[in-house]
């Protein structure tokens, strides 16, 4: 039996995919949710086979949700997402239903499911989440976990990035929370503008600094508001005068 999510805030929607997996007596589902919260304890409580996920839904997206999924399952969109994810999706997705779709169209959805192999899913929906980050929709806001807590923070209120081993710390004038991403993401996908990766190991907001110090040999530090002491490479250095226009 394979066990399958709805996670989808149109009642109408999941309504539309329980009547057409009628024809599917092998896949049962377990739980439907209204948003992506819900959607992510629902993963975490049950481990699905197969999640059903819409994009565009209240509170954090289907894009956001799979980062905070330790152990992905394989992903079925039922989107009328933009033009850009539709191409993440044809690249790496397991499959996506563009709505209004027809039982046909969910048919060969379900049977490209059945015919790969459990194991391909999880570095497909990887590659999914970095093309589809590349999409100015999710540069707004960074999404983190903390305990079995979710918080959104606007990009607006981080103060600097810092390389933490497989994570990155992002600190703000709360405290720093852990996100599963790489500096090189972030540097790709947050406004350069806004964010220069001075370092290899940091990125700090421009609006954040307050006085820039001579340091050792051709390196600097930015010295922040907040009073944190941010080291400027040479690099840097040379990427933070352009965009500060000195």
């Amino acid at each position: 039996m394979i066990r399958a999510l709805l996670i989808d805030d149109e009642p109408l929607a999941r309504m539309v995919v329980q009547e057409y997996l009628q024809g599917y007596p092998q896949i049962e589902v377990i739980q439907e949710c209204g948003d992506g919260f819900e959607g992510l304890k629902a993963i975490q409580q049950h481990q699905p086979d197969l999640i059903f996920l819409d994009v565009q839904m209240p509170k954090i997206n289907g894009f956001e949700m799979l980062e905070l999924v330790d152990d992905q399952p394989a992903v079925i969109f039922t989107t009328a997402f933009d033009e850009y994810a539709i191409k993440a999706f044809e690249a790496h997705a397991t499959d996506y239903l563009l709505k209004p779709f027809s039982k046909d169209r969910f048919n060969k959805a379900i049977e490209k499911y059945l015919a790969q192999a459990p194991h391909t899913a999880a570095p497909k929906q990887e590659s999914l989440l970095e093309t589809a980050a590349a999409s100015p929709a999710q540069h707004e806001r960074i999404v983190v976990k903390t305990g079995t807590k979710v918080k959104i923070i606007p990009v607006a209120d981080v103060q600097y990035l810092q390389a933490d081993d497989d994570y990155v710390s992002v600190f703000t004038q709360e405290g720093s929370y852990l996100k599963n991403k790489t500096m090189s993401f972030f540097e790709q996908t947050l406004d350069p503008r806004q964010f220069v990766r001075v370092h290899r190991s940091y990125i700090v907001s421009v609006q954040e600094i307050t006085r820039i110090d001579p340091y050792e040999k051709d390196s600097h530090l930015a010295i922040l508001k907040s009073g944190a002491k941010i080291p400027v490479s040479k690099t840097g250095y040379v990427k933070l005068k352009q965009v500060l226009g000195i």
